[in-house]
């Protein structure tokens, strides 16, 4: 669903928020992060040591 990754860019970007993403898309919004190494706040996901 491409309107999930020009949501996910807008969260890395720090334009929107999570929260802001409309219902809908908010799984795909985050399969497009997780993709990237991201979690729903746009930063890279922490490291299993």
């Amino acid at each position: 669903m491409a309107i999930a990754v020009v949501y996910a860019k807008l969260i890395v970007a720090g334009r929107r928020t999570f929260d802001q993403v409309p219902e809908v898309i908010r799984p795909a919004v985050k399969d497009a992060l997780e993709t990237l190494g991201l979690g729903t706040d746009g930063q890279p996901l922490e490291q299993a040591e």
